[in-house]
């Protein structure tokens, strides 16, 4: 640690539990963040003023103007731009801290990438908003024994636990299986307030901090909070003895044939991924596109808006059609536009 660095981070290093050696680690860290919306920008914005050096952050969708609200690291221009929120955060994140390596992928976390997302990395930070992606990212750090720490919030309240394989319960130890589609709030049917995303972006924070420092209380259960009602709780969480992910090995998110749809939580939208990868040429697409409806191109995606449908198409042939929550016809839409 050089005397630039050690001056930028002298608040932190004179905190005793973390000190010069503390700092030092986080120096050295790998992190990957799963989802920079709400509480993943909270999280990004944390770790890259702590100085962890490496943050990796992997997302799939793009700045809308209703992620103004809560979502720190973006902007008015951003929505302008309709820019990934990948790139919009990393650009953000180098302007806070231009001394770290900040790692962008604009993509959808699933079972063919997961694994090698989370292969270089000391410890996985949940971003996300959707049960599917975090029984995929607990599979594979159970697998490759990673340490990874869940967080979620909508309307008020927000829960987070440190899961430490093969010695913590798991993500599915707790929540056996994925809730049925319209049985939970969603910060469409419940809103959400920034003031829980903060909370909880900033307590998943904390233990990232305490255990790439290796110092301090990690929280060994289940912690939840609602900042309306004044509550903050911790449930003890044991091992499942019959747990079919970290007992039995069975990593069935990891082995599941997705059909290429996803319903996207709280956006009246579903992701379209085609079975076979292949690359776009966006400015081609965007030109046979144009007659058909409005247009909108940039180096990272083509948006094209027709009827009552909106649709954002990456270079990776993945799309997100916004004005239906049934598969079947966004399957269908994006056949007829994009192709198969």
């Amino acid at each position: 640690m050089d005397e630039l660095q050690r001056a930028r981070y002298l608040r932190q290093i004179i905190f005793a539990p973390i000190g010069s050696a503390g700092q030092e680690k986080l120096l050295a860290a790998r992190v990957l963040v799963v989802g920079v919306g709400a509480t993943g920008s909270v999280i990004a914005s944390t770790l890259a003023r702590a100085g962890v050096g490496v943050l990796k952050i992997a997302d799939r969708d793009f700045v809308e103007w209703n992620n103004l609200q809560r979502q720190v690291l973006y902007d008015e221009d951003d929505v302008a731009t309709r820019k990934p929120k990948a790139i919009a955060a990393a650009e953000k994140l180098r302007r806070i801290n231009s001394s770290l390596q900040i790692s962008p992928c604009v993509t959808d976390v699933n079972a063919e990438n997961v694994e090698e997302l989370i292969a270089d990395v000391d410890l996985v930070l949940d971003g996300t908003d959707n049960f599917e992606t975090r029984y995929l990212v607990n599979d594979a750090c159970v697998k490759q024994n990673k340490v990874w720490i869940y967080g979620g919030a909508v309307a008020s309240y927000g829960a987070t636990m440190t899961i430490i394989p093969h010695a913590s319960a798991c993500f599915r130890c707790v929540f056996l299986h994925a809730p049925p589609p319209g049985t939970l709030p969603t910060c469409d049917s419940a809103g959400v307030i920034a003031p829980i995303v903060n909370v909880i972006g900033s307590l998943v924070s904390a233990e990232a901090i305490k255990f790439i420092t290796g110092s301090g209380e990690r929280n060994r259960g289940l912690i939840n909070v609602d900042v309306w009602d004044n509550t903050f709780d911790t449930f003890e969480i044991a091992r499942r003895a019959d747990c079919s992910c970290c007992v039995k090995h069975e990593f069935d998110f990891l082995d599941d044939a997705h059909d290429g749809a996803a319903f996207l939580c709280g956006r009246n939208a579903i992701q379209v991924r085609p079975a076979r990868k292949h690359d776009l040429d966006l400015q081609q697409l965007a030109q046979r596109l144009a007659p058909l409806g409005r247009v909108m191109q940039n180096e990272y995606l083509v948006q094209f808006a027709f009827d009552d449908f909106d649709m954002a198409i990456f270079p990776d042939a993945r799309a997100i059609i916004k004005g239906t929550e049934d598969a079947s016809v966004a399957r269908r839409v994006y056949a007829k536009y994009v192709g198969n």
